[in-house]
């Protein structure tokens, strides 16, 4: 499969978390993606992990896309600085066309609702709607404990190793791009 990367989709926190080094990964992300000229894509907030990984886009003159129900525009958390921001009705719609715009995800360190997108993704990944990558940049080891829970459910038969292995993990953003990268030209 060859195809071209040209947008990512980053699930990632409403909040800055507990450690600064969740707020540098975010910007160390963002100054990544702006330097091979990928684009942003993400929930378009300008709170938490979200708004830092935009601002770091946007800072090294890089393309960031928001998407965002009305509901979160009311509660004033749009980030207004995009040149493409969508807003749309419902967060369904919100998921459905960050996934639609994206060429591969990537989650960071944030909570439920990075939880239920990533799981979501990789949901549709598993029934072969989309053949995208998926990673976690496992910032400090805080994804350990949630892919203990998918080697567990291998060993107890709930999930695949095959559809396991279509979660990338690594600690670097430049080399979980580059895997990204390995596996679409395969």
């Amino acid at each position: 499969m060859t195809a071209i990367l040209k947008r990512i989709c980053v699930y990632c926190g409403s909040s800055m978390g507990s450690h600064p080094r969740y707020r540098a990964a975010a910007a160390a992300l963002g100054q990544v993606l702006a330097r091979r000229r990928l684009t942003l894509v993400y929930g378009a907030g300008n709170v938490g992990t979200m708004g830092v990984i935009a601002d770091a886009v946007l800072a090294h003159g890089g393309d960031v896309v928001g998407v965002i129900p009305q509901v979160l525009v009311d509660m004033e958390v749009a980030h207004t600085g995009l040149g493409d921001l969508r807003i749309v009705d419902t967060m369904h719609e919100r998921k459905a066309m960050m996934a639609q715009l994206a060429d591969a995800f990537i989650a960071l360190p944030g909570g439920m609702g990075t939880l239920e997108e990533l799981a979501e993704i990789l949901t549709w990944a598993q029934l072969d709607l989309h053949k995208k990558p998926i990673g976690l940049l496992n910032v400090a080891g805080y994804f350990d404990h949630l892919l203990r829970f998918f080697d567990q459910a291998v060993a107890d038969g709930f999930l695949r190793a095959a559809h396991r292995d279509l979660v990338l993990v690594d600690t670097d953003a430049d080399r979980l791009l580059e895997r990204f990268l390995g596996m679409m030209e395969t």
